[in-house]
């Protein structure tokens, strides 16, 4: 009796550019990186809609572990219950507004430092004091404001809209490519958060070329061959070639094995893939580190980074030792891009600056950059 083919691994397809001639195309006008107006234009037609991940599930792993975060929608509280439900809601008291919780921690309610109104940790109000003579005052009318919540391969992620897509519908295909990662398996070990005076699509833009690599990451990672894919859903996406994992200094030896059962494609280098608007991927061989742009500002940008392993990985009993060449790299080498991006956020202020040709190697610039204008009303492409 013949045995059952075991189906192939997902193969993305190669990304072929499907407009204009790349040898005509330009990088986008000052005022997309300057414009305060744009900018507001962008966080109602893209950020208002799309999902942005803030962090893994495992870092709320007990009830009553919390996090303060900031978004471009606001400050947002995400929080576990005491039934073991992961929530998100608007960080402000229903009273008078003030700010309920910052940092991290854990907490038994959620307590306004203002007024003292209390919040259960699944957002109802506990106690409003003075609030029983008020007439009419319902406190069930006035639990904390929920933020859609969902989660995928155990990254957290927030949308402000009710009607946008599912994760996973937006991340359509991309799940295929990446399975063979595992990734509902690692454990979080690293995180690390950088305010970057720079519009976020330079970040964006920034993270899906490997032109720069040779020279802003010269003495870090060192020069980078990549090819493009795309797929169906909200992503596109690069693989640096590369026999064992660059997720370590050039010329170092990654000191963990490769993850079992990776897939032919993923040996093959570090995945780079994008999830839009804000969100890319980057599964290497050993491990996979992901890096969320959260827009404050038209200049102003918090880079979240956060790094995971394997969980057999993580129990070996040198991991913290052999870890740390990991987490000097993932920060050298975002504080080099910000560094470099936020001279190029000066620059852009020049009266004189015109949009530059682009090289091939800044195919998926390009296509991000369309991305986000086909978004974008048309006066607002005018601002």
């Amino acid at each position: 009796m013949t045995a059952p083919t075991k189906p192939s691994a997902f193969q993305p397809s190669r990304y072929i550019w499907k407009g204009p001639a790349l040898s005509e195309a330009r990088s986008l006008p000052a005022n997309c990186y300057t414009s305060e107006a744009f900018f507001k234009a962008e966080v109602e037609n893209i950020h208002a809609r799309g999902w942005v991940i803030v962090g893994r599930v495992d870092e709320w792993a007990n009830p009553g572990q919390y996090s303060s975060i900031e978004t471009v929608g606001g400050p947002v509280l995400i929080v576990r219950d005491d039934a073991g439900t992961l929530r998100a809601f608007a960080n402000f008291c229903r009273h008078r507004g003030a700010l309920l919780l910052e940092g991290c921690g854990t907490a038994r309610k959620i307590l306004c430092p203002y007024h003292a109104w209390s919040y259960r940790l699944n957002g109802a109000v506990l106690a409003a004091p003075s609030m029983d003579e008020t007439e009419g005052f319902d406190k069930a009318e006035y639990g904390l404001l929920p933020i859609r919540l969902e989660t995928w391969a155990g990254f957290v992620f927030i949308n402000y809209s009710n009607d946008a897509p599912s994760v996973k519908e937006e991340i359509g295909d991309l799940a295929d490519l990446l399975a063979s990662h595992n990734m509902d398996d690692m454990v979080v070990t690293w995180r690390k958060e950088i305010e970057a005076k720079c519009n976020w699509k330079l970040l964006v833009e920034n993270a899906m070329e490997s032109y720069h690599t040779g020279t802003v990451h010269a003495e870090t990672v060192g020069a980078q061959k990549s090819v493009s894919f795309s797929g169906v859903g909200e992503w596109m996406g690069m693989q640096v070639l590369s026999k064992s994992s660059i997720a370590v200094m050039n010329g170092d030896e990654p000191p963990f094995q490769p993850i079992e059962g990776l897939s032919d494609q993923a040996k093959q280098g570090t995945f780079f893939m994008f999830l839009h608007p804000t969100t890319q991927f980057c599964c290497a061989q050993d491990c996979m580190w992901w890096l969320t742009v959260r827009p404050v500002a038209a200049d102003r940008t918090v880079l979240s980074i956060g790094g995971c392993f394997p969980r057999k990985t993580v129990e070996q009993p040198t991991f913290e030792a052999d870890a740390a060449p990991y987490y000097k790299r993932w920060e050298s080498v975002a504080l080099e891009d910000v560094g470099v991006l936020e001279k190029l956020q000066k620059a852009l202020h020049s009266r004189l600056f015109q949009p530059g040709p682009l090289s091939w190697r800044d195919d998926l610039v390009h296509t991000f950059d369309q991305w986000v204008m086909d978004r974008m009303p048309e006066a607002a492409r005018n601002l």
